[in-house]
């Protein structure tokens, strides 16, 4: 078997020693005699599965007590509809930070359910293709919303928040998708923290919402059961059937994370990865990153050769060479590399590599 490098922005590369875990326990799961995939999630395997999910979860990124921890489905893009239903329940107002593609779906979404006027854009990058993250105006925040929306990594664009916006007694509520559990965050900054898990915790079809229970509890009038958080928090996510292979896969990631080290060992890792490419692209005279300075994000790594013709024969000669989903995303053009936990250093090396004897030929 020859596995390759999988650059891609997600369903992204897993560990190869939690794909083995699963693959050792794919037909029966301890000794209870099947696969977790074929298992009643009202089993009592089950919930000590589901149970140890969340313990991790709780101790990996230290999720205070007062924070309750959903496993749901329907993707990172079902929450733009969920949060203002549930969030935008006072004031009826949020505010609104346009950083990229996921964080305009956002806006959006609100806007078509509560009212574009109550939907308030403190600032946005859209004029240089979204490649930097705007200065925040204090004076623009509405210090009376019932939230206030970031999205804190661009998987497309390649950017990330490095200070998070001090938003007062406004929750702060942050699309995580592409960068949670990937360095130490303090989520008591945080009113509600979502991610899709297909990038750094597991496959594609689990949905994580960690929540103050303050927040939970008022969604608006006519929300539909399974879009109330309240649904989900009084019946541990239990309510219907959960991804239950996604979570126990989650299970084995964390597993992976507390052996390697931890959050802070995580960061370590995926820092000396971003500046091993980062170095390369400063100093390359056929490649160039899209995104300057602070705001460069640690997992996604947009880059361009200015010429399209060539864009296009490194991406397949990358192929050829084992490096796969390394397209750019169609409005920004160009390659892509995203360098999440599981890509092993090895991986960016040997990328870098190719990429210098690809300009070699091609200067």
């Amino acid at each position: 078997m020859s596995r390759v490098y999988n650059f891609s922005a997600g369903p992204a590369t897993l560990p190869e020693e939690v794909l083995k875990r699963a693959a050792d326990e794919l037909l029966e799961y301890g000794d209870s005699g099947q696969s977790v995939m074929e298992m009643s999630h009202r089993s009592k395997e089950y919930q000590t599965i589901i149970d140890d999910c969340e313990a991790r979860l709780r101790k990996v990124m230290s999720i205070p007590d007062n924070y309750k921890v959903l496993f749901l489905q329907g993707g990172a893009s079902s929450q733009f509809a969920m949060i203002p239903l549930n969030l935008m329940n006072k004031t009826g107002k949020a505010d609104f930070v346009i950083t990229g593609q996921w964080a305009n779906k956002a806006y959006s979404e609100a806007a078509k359910l509560c009212g574009a006027e109550n939907c308030n854009i403190v600032a946005s990058s859209k004029d240089k293709t979204f490649s930097y993250i705007p200065e925040l105006d204090k004076s623009k925040f509405n210090p009376t919303a019932d939230y206030f929306h970031i999205c804190q990594n661009n998987t497309i664009y390649g950017t990330r928040f490095a200070e998070l916006p001090d938003t007062g007694n406004v929750p702060l509520v942050a699309d995580l998708s592409s960068c949670i559990l990937s360095e130490p965050i303090d989520v008591s900054k945080y009113g509600m923290i979502y991610a899709g898990a297909q990038k750094n915790m597991g496959p594609a079809g689990l949905t994580v919402v960690i929540i103050r229970e303050d927040l939970i509890g008022n969604a608006k009038e006519g929300t539909p059961t399974m879009f109330d958080y309240k649904t989900h928090a009084d019946n541990g996510s239990m309510y219907n059937t959960p991804p239950t292979y996604g979570i126990y896969i989650l299970k084995l990631v964390l597993e992976w994370i507390e052996k390697m080290g931890g959050l802070t060992a995580m960061k370590e890792h995926n820092e000396k990865k971003a500046a091993i490419l980062y170095s390369f692209l400063d100093s390359s005279k056929l490649f160039k990153p899209t995104v300057q300075g602070k705001d460069r994000s640690l997992m996604n790594v947009p880059f361009v050769t200015g010429d399209a013709d060539l864009d296009a024969k490194f991406v397949a000669e990358a192929k050829k060479n084992g490096f796969i989903n390394i397209k750019g995303h169609r409005s920004v053009g160009g390659m892509r590399a995203s360098i999440y936990n599981a890509m092993p250093i090895e991986g960016v090396e040997k990328l870098v590599a190719f990429m210098k004897k690809f300009e070699a030929e091609n200067a």
